[in-house]
């Protein structure tokens, strides 16, 4: 296949790239597409060396199969058209068609069947907070339809780009001595500190970032489940965690629901309370599955059950999924 990445020199492009090689993903052709910043830049694929081209509008997108696109949104909904007007598929991370009615959003161990239903040749990649939630709840959801999440994410430096990781080390060195921290990226000094605050705030008084896990969980999972989230900020450099407490429509137990899981597409479960064992950034960052653990009931609800979920942001929460689309298409259509 004849594949593009848009946005190539970024963290997330580069980790398409990663991803790609790791996932032996069938590619006979591969084109970098970056802004004028970028463009000229040489990366290595493969062993073969490959030079950032100007995204531009023209008919660069000719003969090729897919687009991994991670710009933003603006940038997303300017070129849409030119990348898609000769049949690329275009998978897309940024939110800016997350939620329109004739684009797919898809996590493919939850929805991967709606890949095959992209009338306007756009995919989009969910949100990476909801992608890791979603992924480790659709189990639970399959044994009994879940009526209520109530979330709370911790979620790294990474969520916020390079220039925020950067900034993170960057405090802890600042601190230790004695220097006032660089605040730039974020709204308050992260190193030692936590902040209950991503993105901006809407009209309910919860972030984008909170409402996003409300509005796409239910586009994917075609249910009208209600989220609850409180999205926070956490100086860990990268891998997200989150709280999560769910409601079910009939009783799940605990040893059921951690069944499940453990037969589950994408997830691994690390629940060994008396071995100190459950899932931990410092383990979890740069790997594949979402990792679940502190599966156990709701002391609150006798239909709910509580767990700890914990995901590469970078990876599962973007680039693996948007790769697990494109196979999921290559699968389905040959």
């Amino acid at each position: 296949m004849k594949v593009a990445i848009v946005g190539a020199s970024g963290a997330v492009g580069q980790e398409f790239m990663r991803v790609l090689d790791e996932q032996n993903f069938p590619i006979s052709d591969l084109e970098l597409y970056g802004s004028p910043r970028s463009a000229g830049r040489v990366f290595t694929y493969r062993g073969r060396d490959y030079v950032v081209k100007l995204l531009q509008h023209n008919d660069d997108f000719r003969g090729t199969d897919i687009a991994f696109v991670s710009v933003d949104a603006q940038t997303s909904r300017e070129f849409a058209s030119t990348i898609t007007k000769h049949g690329t598929i275009m998978i897309d991370n940024s939110n800016a068609f997350r939620m329109d009615d004739d684009v797919p959003l898809v996590v493919p161990e939850v929805n991967g069947e709606d890949a095959l239903n992209a009338p306007r040749g756009i995919i989009a990649n969910p949100n990476c907070t909801t992608i890791i939630m979603v992924v480790a709840l659709k189990p639970i959801h399959d044994l009994s339809p879940i009526k209520r999440i109530h979330v709370a994410s911790y979620q790294a430096a990474s969520g916020a780009g390079h220039n925020a990781m950067t900034e993170l080390a960057l405090q802890y060195m600042e601190l230790a001595t004695g220097t006032r921290p660089t605040v730039k990226e974020f709204q308050h000094q992260l190193a030692y500190n936590v902040i209950p605050h991503i993105d901006k705030f809407v009209d309910n008084d919860y972030t984008r970032e909170e409402m996003k896990m409300y509005n796409e969980t239910r586009k994917i999972m075609h249910s009208d489940i209600r989220t609850s989230a409180t999205c926070v900020r956490v100086p860990v450099m990268r891998t997200h965690c989150e709280a999560v407490w769910v409601e079910t429509t009939q009783p799940v137990t605990a040893s059921q629901a951690r069944n499940a899981l453990r037969n589950a597409p994408g997830v691994v479960v690390l629940d060994e309370p008396s071995k100190n064992l459950y899932p931990m950034p410092v383990d979890c960052t740069r790997k594949d599955p979402v990792y679940v653990g502190r599966i156990r009931q709701d002391l609150a609800d006798d239909c709910g059950l509580s767990l700890w979920v914990v995901g590469d942001q970078i990876k599962k929460g973007a680039a693996l999924n948007a790769v697990q689309i494109g196979q999921y298409l290559v699968a389905h259509r040959r």
